[in-house]
């Protein structure tokens, strides 16, 4: 795992499931985006212990570019609590948030991100941009990456040798 810059790493200790077992959780959610024909990502939200959203990527399935599986679990999450102030949560996320999830990462005030692999083209918490940790916003996130990496990465690149084949994507 790699621990990237952000809030001091204390606070990704959880004290009930390692990281692995809510990752599982977003995995599961990255296969069912996979079988309905998805870029299979999944997220989770967790709050006091308990997975409060869970979503996978539907861009195809509602016509939606904003139909990010991260997107939607935000808003999951924010209806569950009644709050749009993601406090105490944490988000699990199969692939690295892109930069309009990060954004919205940042204006839900979520203070973890968990994620399973990096996105070289897209990545906005590490690998292209540092969204998430930039002090010239209003709120920072700790971002933790590599958790179940090579199940994540894997389910990705078994979608797109895939689609490929098919003469897609």
């Amino acid at each position: 795992m790699v621990d990237f810059p952000g809030p001091s790493s204390d606070s990704f200790e959880h004290p009930l499931l390692p990281h692995d077992v809510w990752m599982r959780q977003a995995l599961a959610e990255a296969r069912a985006a996979f079988d309905e024909g998805e870029v299979p990502v999944g997220a989770v939200v967790v709050h006091a212990g308990r997975v409060i959203a869970a979503a996978h990527n539907q861009r195809e399935a509602l016509n939606d570019p904003t139909a990010h599986a991260e997107m939607l679990a935000i808003t999951q999450a924010a209806e569950m609590l009644q709050s749009w102030r993601l406090l105490d949560c944490t988000l699990y996320v199969t692939l690295e948030p892109c930069p309009m999830c990060a954004g919205a990462i940042v204006q839900a005030r979520i203070p973890r991100v968990v994620y399973g692999t990096t996105d070289p083209k897209g990545g906005a918490c590490h690998t292209l941009y540092e969204i998430t940790a930039d002090k010239r916003l209003n709120h920072q996130a700790a971002v933790l990456g590599g958790v179940l990496l090579s199940e994540c990465r894997d389910i990705l690149q078994e979608f797109f040798a895939h689609q490929r084949s098919l003469g897609k994507k």
